[in-house]
């Protein structure tokens, strides 16, 4: 019993003293593991994100369309008058170059192009014609070609010019007067500015209600008019123009305006009412403009539903009160008439009469017809029957 336990205590302490060594030994060499254990734990990194490629074709043949200039200055011309100028391109690309749409603007018109489509290395001219209007001051105009160039399907060309008067000419407008001798008009001077010497070929004006004696036959630098009013004429028709045509190359024409003085300075009827059936009372003014006296002889309406009631005078004319009435069984918004007042010296004068009653819409251009302009003042009305008719 004694030599078993003996036996068993010495087994086990060796088992201990080997254990105990075999722990020392691990702990002075460690181990190496192998790296592709760590693998398993890797996440596999992502290749970014490729953009879709578009399929071009490189050996594809493409035109361009390569202009000498895009802009053209003509410098100083005259108004009314015709000018040529040039484009010039190439097609410096490798595929045909087809010529498509060329829009314009107004006063810019192409004149000439030989073909629309050129072979690579070709070349080719578009001609266009600029015509200038009677403004004067900088002008461009442009122009758009339009072509199978992918880089550029649309090139803007301008046409650039300033218009100035090759003739000068004063005064620029007459401003006439009833009661002065040959209506105050002035001379008018034309003078050619450019060296270049010209000759009057008409002189025209409104209803004939100016002359100028000239020889058309003549040539000069400058010439000097003295027109000749006809007062009767004038005085019915009181404004208009004067034509004056000349030889200048780059001059045809000029134009004088011409505005009158007339004898009358009315404010029209505009009246607001608020039932059609009700009348309207309004008061107006007829004045003199050159402070003459006068006295009204009769007044009327077209359609019988303006009269007046009471007048008054005051300085330089009649201050007058009137009645708008509108017909039995009126029932519309709107009375359009006309007052017509005659003078005893013979003078007939047309007053519009507009009355707007509840629910109607004052016109776009009702404060024109107000009798007061915010820049002009009251309105003018000429004598009745008579319209200025243009030559």
């Amino acid at each position: 019993m004694t030599v078993n336990r003996l036996i068993s205590t010495f087994f086990i302490a060796c088992c201990t003293l080997l254990l105990h060594a075999g722990c020392e030994e691990e702990t002075a060499t460690p181990q190496r593991l192998d790296p592709r254990w760590f693998q398993q734990f890797q996440v596999p990194a992502q290749e970014p994100p490729t953009q879709p490629t578009v399929a071009r074709n490189i050996n594809r043949p493409s035109p361009r369309i390569t202009f000498d200039k895009v802009v053209h200055d003509f410098g100083n011309v005259g108004p009314l008058t015709d000018s040529l100028c040039e484009f010039r391109f190439t097609n410096t690309g490798d595929g045909t170059l087809k010529i498509g749409l060329i829009e314009k603007t107004c006063g810019c018109t192409p004149f000439s192009l030989a073909k629309t489509e050129y072979m690579p290395g070709e070349s080719g001219s578009l001609k266009v014609k600029y015509y200038s209007d009677t403004q004067l001051g900088l002008m461009t105009k442009n122009l758009t070609i339009s072509s199978n160039d992918p880089v550029d399907p649309q090139v803007t060309l301008a046409i650039k010019a300033r218009v100035i008067s090759k003739v000068d000419y004063e005064p620029k407008s007459l401003s006439l007067l009833l009661k002065q001798e040959n209506a105050g008009c002035p001379k008018i001077t034309l003078t050619s500015t450019d060296g270049q010497p010209f000759s009057i070929s008409h002189f025209r004006s409104t209803a004939d209600f100016i002359t100028a004696d000239y020889n058309p036959s003549v040539k000069a630098m400058s010439f000097v008019l003295e027109p000749k009013i006809d007062m009767a004429r004038l005085e019915k028709t009181l404004n208009g123009s004067i034509e004056i045509g000349l030889t200048h190359p780059e001059c045809r024409t000029v134009r004088v305006s011409v505005n009158t003085l007339p004898k009358f300075r009315i404010t029209p009827i505009v009246a607001r009412g608020t039932d059609p059936k009700e009348p309207i009372m309004k008061s107006i003014r007829i004045l003199s403009n050159y402070g003459e006296k006068f006295t009204i002889e009769s007044a009327s309406s077209e359609r019988g539903t303006v009269r007046i009631v009471n007048s008054q005078p005051i300085n330089k004319g009649y201050e007058l009160e009137v009645e708008i009435r509108p017909p039995a069984g009126n029932k519309v918004r709107v009375l359009t008439d006309k007052l017509l007042v005659k003078t005893t010296s013979g003078e007939q004068l047309e007053i519009p009469c507009n009355a707007y009653f509840a629910g109607a819409a004052l016109p776009p251009n009702a404060a024109n017809t107000s009798g007061k302009c915010k820049i002009c003042g009251p309105r003018i009305i000429t004598p009745s029957g008579v319209n200025a008719r243009d030559f």
